[in-house]
């Protein structure tokens, strides 16, 4: 059975200062600094909210497979649950031993020794299975400590 925790999810947004500042007043949460994300075509703004142990991730999508989401769907989409495993490689694994190869961000096939993000954490996307939902394994101890350094210098 494969080592999962619930990490958070991801809902688009289309001003992402405007969210941030709603739920930092509605929740009293905390925003982290704004990351952007730039590879391959994909191009996002995103940050982090954090009330309590809870926590889900805002992102403005610029260009990309997610833009055309936004102007498809409009803003609000939660498009993906996000999980951590303190063993990517055993997950990655796991996966291709149940018939399911790992995807990078862009849906093509990802070998398992090229797990790494833009970010330094290692990380991998099942394939899509139902419409645009999305299900992403992250690597525990770099997407903790990510999300610690996300919040650097935030009150």
């Amino acid at each position: 059975m494969m080592d999962l925790k619930f990490s958070h999810i991801d809902v688009l947004v289309e001003d992402l200062e405007e969210a941030c500042a709603y739920y930092a007043d509605v929740f009293k949460a905390s925003i982290s600094n704004t990351i952007v994300w730039n590879r391959g075509g994909l191009h996002v703004r995103y940050a982090i909210v954090k009330f309590g142990v809870e926590r889900f991730m805002l992102v403005q999508p610029i260009a990309g497979n997610l833009k055309e989401l936004m102007d498809q769907q409009g803003p609000g989409v939660i498009y993906r649950h996000c999980y951590s495993t303190p063993d990517i490689d055993a997950v990655y694994d796991e996966l291709v031993a149940a018939g399911v190869q790992p995807e990078d961000e862009h849906g093509q096939p990802i070998q398992r020794d090229d797990l790494s993000s833009p970010v330094g954490s290692r990380i991998l996307w099942l394939p899509k299975r139902f419409g645009h939902f999305s299900i992403e394994i992250l690597e525990a101890a770099t997407l903790e400590a990510f999300i610690e350094q996300a919040f650097e210098g935030v009150e």
